[in-house]
């Protein structure tokens, strides 16, 4: 057997209580295969189902017994047929016995692989385990669990056994369960054995891997807690992330005949000089180029090694912080678990004494790791305690990547003690909101979790297996639907909504909708406007049908819905009803209106910092132009404004410097005057009690004021 080949035995229990989780458990064997068959398709799997009326084993033939049991296939490489077999599995009449259909697997891999071929050999059981298995003519069953125990440790063979207790049918009695799940647990402490109880068809796709991966240290040596003071651990992957396969290059150029064509592409490179094009460069006279602003500048690999860091291999502790202070958005990558180095008994017993003081006193560990020689990067993470809950399994930790201040990603959410009180919910929106978070709790008190991570596979790769395997045989095929088992992953569920009718409809009865007045349309389109809604002279085209005779439009009156008023309020009111505009500028004619426009975009990031922009440099330009005050009164406004979107927008920061800034040019100029008027508005600084991020408090905002005027 192939060092990287695995053979796996799916033992499937297909009696009466099993058929109503049977559409499921196709769908997760379907699955499987349709894994190996795109990362290991050297793999073997053989199939063995329990629970049947018919009897068909070769133990049965040569020795007796191991009735109700049938090789639906046997151990052959996968292949495209065995996933038509395994989603048509026959529905059994009997109630089978799980122990003859781990012992008939057995003999399968033992007699395919002999003795000596000790390769990667597993045993995958999926069964309600709900009804009793025979007595043993020899001995209790707990006998005959240690001697199948020993038998497969022997051979190095390996037991998943996913026990599903869905809507099964049939009457149960509690007793043979607890007495099944009793043996069954027995193998995982005799042998290389996981048992897995899952209560949903979702967990139940999840519940079996496709292989079982052999662990590889990261890094074995010392946790140095001081240069005097060192542990011996060893550091292993807990998590990876799972992504699509690879494409691959496809030539269809070999001819049709030819049984053993690959059909691999491969991709050669030649480097040309542009002197000579016809000359090739070889890799002795090519050297690579960083840009630097308009330039490449040249460096030579021995120059890239000179400047490399090369750490030495080493994981040194920094220090202890709070376990509060490391927020869980900050951890980036995988997961990495330390244990003790095993068999060493100091130092379980020292990394055992350092998890449970951390735990107790609720500190986190700080370390710098580089996980071999000439590593490129020094990893900084933090180290979490984690207490063991069996007596045979040491006190480890978990560790994980912590970032750098430039990998850091601030995004600044303004709380709602921020903004005014008739912006913040009240007591009955707020208890409407917490019923629907309650109600959409995937993991209630009461009932098992709806979507454990361990056992939710992600549908996104889920459905492209499903769709490349339907694709090889079916090749114009379409995308087809949802199916059930991932309709249950990525959609709600339908039985929570009608059983919550009352709490979405209490939440949408305290967050009624209503149409905005200021972008309400009007009924005709009575004015039309470039982007920037308030610059003068940009008119289009306006709709004059309401507009009696008027010789003269600044001045002759209007008769509309009863109201008496000139051509120019008209038209005023026509660009107050008019339907939002996407403005990409504030003008001078309605630049309060602009502005707040502007802010509220949510097309891009960058309208926010270009309305302050544009603001600041309007208040100035209104400064800068003013004859004796005539454009003190716009210019307040536009600051009054600009001060409230910047406690909106939580830019605390921009708008604190502009008054520093104001201040010291009105002061210096004869604008003094406007200075005046700001402190007569009483115009303070953004204080933190506005704004989290302002680093000015409410006395410095209110002194700033007072140093002004008396500046003055």
């Amino acid at each position: 057997m192939a060092r990287n080949k695995e053979a796996v035995v799916l033992l499937l229990d297909v009696g009466p209580a099993m058929h109503n989780l049977l559409p499921d458990v196709e769908k997760l064997c379907s699955m499987l295969v349709q894994k190996k068959l795109i990362y290991n398709k050297s793999d073997e799997v053989g199939v063995v189902l329990f629970g049947t009326e018919d009897t068909e084993n070769e133990l049965m033939k040569e020795v007796g017994g191991y009735e109700h049991i049938v090789v639906l296939r046997n151990i052959k490489v996968v292949d495209g047929d065995i996933i038509e077999s395994l989603q048509k599995l026959p529905r059994g009449t009997v109630f089978g016995d799980f122990l003859d259909a781990i012992v008939v697997g057995m003999d399968m891999l033992i007699k395919k692989y002999g003795p000596t071929n000790k390769g990667k050999q597993r045993l995958c059981l999926i069964t309600n385990a709900q009804y009793p298995i025979k007595e043993p003519y020899e001995g209790t069953k707990e006998d005959q669990i240690d001697t199948i125990s020993a038998e497969m440790k022997g051979h190095r063979m390996k037991l998943d056994c996913i026990i599903v207790r869905g809507k099964t049918t049939g009457v149960t009695n509690q007793r043979i369960i607890d007495e099944n799940d009793l043996l069954l647990d027995r193998f995982s402490k005799k042998t290389l054995a996981k048992v897995v109880h899952v209560e949903s068809p979702t967990s139940l796709l999840g519940a079996l891997r496709t292989r079982n991966i052999s662990p590889v240290t990261v890094f074995r040596g010392d946790l140095e807690l001081s240069p005097l003071m060192k542990i011996k651990v060893w550091v292993y992957k807990k998590t990876s992330e799972e992504k699509f396969p690879t494409l691959k290059k496809y030539s269809d150029k070999a001819p049709p005949t030819d049984k053993f064509a690959t059909h691999e592409l491969k991709v050669d490179f030649e480097y040309k000089s542009l002197e000579n094009p016809n000359k090739v460069v070889p890799p002795e006279q090519r050297i690579k180029g960083y840009r630097y602003g308009p330039q490449v500048v040249p460096i030579s690999s021995a120059e890239w090694e000179a400047v490399k860091f090369k750490p030495e291999k080493s994981v040194k502790l920094l220090g202890f912080t709070n376990a509060s202070n490391i927020m869980r958005h900050y951890y980036m990558k995988d997961v990495h678990v330390f244990i003790p180095e095993p068999g060493n008994s100091k130092a379980i017993l020292a990394v055992s004494a350092m998890v449970r003081a951390m735990k107790e006193m609720n500190k986190v560990a700080i370390l710098r790791c580089v996980w071999r020689n000439g590593q490129g990067s020094v990893v900084i993470g933090v180290l979490t305690p984690n207490v063991s809950s069996l007596d045979n399994i040491p006190d480890s930790f978990y560790f994980n990547v912590l970032p750098f201040a430039e990998d850091v990603r601030e995004f600044q959410f303004p709380s709602f003690h921020n903004f005014p009180p008739s912006w913040r919910p009240n007591e009955r929106q707020q208890e409407a909101a917490d019923n629907l978070v309650r109600m959409l709790d995937l993991a209630p008190s009461s009932k098992e979790e709806a979507l454990p991570p361990e056992f939710t596979p992600n549908p996104v790769l889920e459905r492209f297996y499903q769709f490349l395997e339907l694709k090889s045989k079916q090749p114009d095929a379409n995308v087809p639907p949802l199916d059930g088992p991932l309709k249950r992953i990525t959609e709600l569920d339908p039985e929570i909504l009608s059983q919550n009718k009352s709490v979405i409809a209490d939440f949408c009865k305290q967050f009624e909708l209503k149409e905005n007045p200021k972008k309400k349309k009007s009924s005709r389109p009575l004015w039309r406007e470039k982007p920037s809604a308030s610059n003068e002279g940009e008119v289009v085209e306006a709709d004059v049908s309401d507009i009696h005779s008027a010789k003269n439009s600044s001045t002759t009156k209007v008769e509309k819905n009863g109201d008496s008023t000139t051509v120019r309020d008209f038209v005023t009111m026509l660009v107050k009803n008019s339907p939002a505009m996407e403005v990409e500028k504030i003008g001078n004619s309605t630049p309060v209106q602009d502005f707040e426009t502007m802010i509220a975009r949510r097309d891009s990031s960058e309208w926010v910092n270009k309305a302050i922009r544009d603001m600041k440099n309007l208040i100035w330009d209104l400064l800068e132009n003013s004859y004796q005050g005539d454009t003190y009164d716009k210019a307040m406004e536009c600051l009054v404004a600009l001060r409230r979107g910047c406690v909106l927008e939580q830019e605390p920061k921009e708008f604190n410097q502009f008054m520093h800034y104001l201040y010291k040019k009105c002061k210096k100029t004869d604008l003094i005057s406007f200075w005046e008027l700001v402190i007569f508005k009483h115009i303070t600084l953004i204080s933190k009690k506005e704004a989290i991020d302002s680093d000015v408090d409410d006395d410095e905002a209110e002194a700033f004021l007072v140093k002004s005027e008396a500046d003055n």
